[in-house]
């Protein structure tokens, strides 16, 4: 059997609320011939899901079909956009993925389900975090229900008859604290990224490992990420997090990254490449570690212009959170919120 993975994040860059990280993993017939090598083009030959789901799938938004693509062609907030569409296109997308794939097949009505769906915050460090408490936001927000509902049930039925299952759909949320500790300890924000996406790609394998079983011939996972800052040598991680395999390096170089082990059960390559997310199972999970993010963000504003009414929300990103920041000083002190709660120190 071959599972196709894909793996991408969204808010590397901010100040404030959460980075979060999204992975999918889809089962598609066995690839035909060699283990994947490089093409002869610098990229690694992969199926291409877009073209075997096009009949529901499409990589732009349109009606009748659902786009799934780079999280940032699909979402434009309100105040930046005339016309958008706000979180409908990423909700068609991840909330009618989850209910056509292989988890209990039913349609997250709102935040707390989101979360166990895809289980983001296994440690639940959100308890403890004040603006997230309270916040049970009911979804979809902006999709409506019965389209959320017509879009599974053509994807599932897609997926029927192609033969590709949907296997995993899994998000890894970092708050500011966790954040904090982790560039403490891996030295730069880099390296905490390519830690936790690492782990959250061994638990990946590993769920699917444990729900299949081994088969007469070695599993194969074929595995997208998109690249992490500047970094083009990921060995040493992967080593870290794959002790009981070699891992064998193919190619670094600015454009692609790529790696693979091997063993009697199973056969991986991974690549970390510049815009991973043509690789559809990564665009999915670009879109699931979005939404996660502005959730995150629509409780985390609810929350300040409870406490400040008249603040202006923000998206968390440097210059406007330390704008952010200094409006919100004195109630935060009053409220006795560290700072290691509220600010990514990187």
């Amino acid at each position: 059997m071959t599972y196709l993975i894909g793996i991408d994040e969204a808010g590397y860059g901010p100040n404030l609320g959460p980075l979060c990280i999204g992975a999918t993993a889809w089962k598609v017939e066995s690839i035909v011939g060699p283990f994947p090598k490089d093409s002869g083009q610098g990229a690694a030959t992969l199926p291409n899901l877009y073209e075997t789901l096009s009949d529901i799938v499409t990589q732009t938004a349109s009606e009748g079909k659902v786009a799934i693509a780079d999280s940032k062609q699909l979402y434009k907030p309100a105040s930046h956009a005339k016309g958008s569409a706000g979180l409908k296109h990423l909700e068609l997308g991840v909330l009618s993925a989850l209910r056509a794939s292989g988890s209990e097949g039913k349609t997250p009505t709102n935040v707390e389900e989101f979360f166990a769906a895809t289980s983001a915050d296994p440690a639940n460090h959100r308890a403890g975090i004040p603006w997230y408490q309270e916040a049970n936001e009911r979804l979809p927000i902006d999709a409506k229900p019965q389209a959320v509902d017509q879009v599974a049930c053509r994807l599932r039925r897609v997926l029927e008859e192609t033969n590709i299952k949907l296997c995993e759909m899994q998000s890894r949320l970092v708050y500011p604290e966790e954040f904090n500790t982790l560039v403490e300890k891996y030295e730069t924000k880099g390296a905490a990224l390519s830690h936790v996406t690492l782990a959250l790609v061994r638990g990946v394998i590993d769920a699917l490992g444990n729900s299949n079983g081994a088969g007469d011939s070695p599993t194969r996972y074929s595995i997208v990420c998109d690249k992490h800052g500047g970094r083009n040598r990921y060995a040493a991680l992967l080593q870290h997090h794959f002790p009981e395999d070699w891992i064998e390096t193919e190619v670094e170089s600015r454009g692609e990254s790529r790696y693979r082990w091997q063993s009697e059960t199973r056969q991986a390559t991974i690549s970390f490449r510049s815009k991973g997310e043509s690789f559809l199972p990564a665009a999915l999970a670009s879109m699931i570690a979005k939404y996660h993010r502005e959730l995150a963000m629509r409780s985390f504003n609810a929350f300040w212009q409870k406490q400040v009414p008249g603040i202006k929300p923000t998206a968390g990103y440097p210059q406007d959170a330390k704008r952010f920041k200094a409006e919100i000083v004195e109630k935060q002190r009053e409220l006795g919120i560290d700072d290691r709660v509220l600010w990514r120190s990187r």
